[in-house]
């Protein structure tokens, strides 16, 4: 699966962000409400200085029963998170997700968040690719004879 991150798994598009000294309850709010896992922290030149997800709020202030409406995302985030370049490949955040155990990953270009990448996104590519598959060896095996 040599599909390239954008545009093929996933689109550049507008990221959820917020700046270090908002809080963990901004950070659960905006992911709620944009339906999404991850949000990017940046520094004052909009480049990504961390990643805050659903997990992180539920292990380091849920769990440890910090007030989540004054816990800083500054201290609970993952400071310079690893990141995927557009022109990586699916099998290139696959094989980094799995062997980090994250769920998303940034997608940066001169520091600065151009997309995330979730898991759901690459099971979608891959199991896009494995229908494909299939369709081009029944066409090869079977000729026009098969499927509908």
């Amino acid at each position: 699966m040599e599909r390239k991150i954008i545009p093929e798994i996933v689109k550049r598009q507008a990221i959820s962000s917020l700046k270090a000294e908002n809080t963990a309850f901004e950070a659960a709010t905006m992911m709620t409400s944009a339906d999404i896992g991850a949000v990017v922290i940046t520094g004052k030149d909009d480049k990504v200085i961390g990643i805050v997800t659903e997990r992180d709020i539920t292990r380091r202030v849920i769990s440890k029963g910090l007030d989540p409406q004054t816990t800083p995302v500054s201290e609970i985030m993952t400071k310079n998170p690893e990141s995927l370049a557009p022109d990586d490949s699916a099998r290139d955040a696959l094989e980094l997700m799995q062997a980090r155990n994250f769920r998303h990953l940034p997608v940066v270009e001169d520091g600065i968040c151009v997309a995330m990448v979730s898991v759901r996104d690459l099971y979608k590519a891959v199991l896009s690719t494995l229908e494909e598959s299939i369709r081009e060896t029944e066409a090869f095996v079977f000729g026009d004879r098969y499927g509908a």
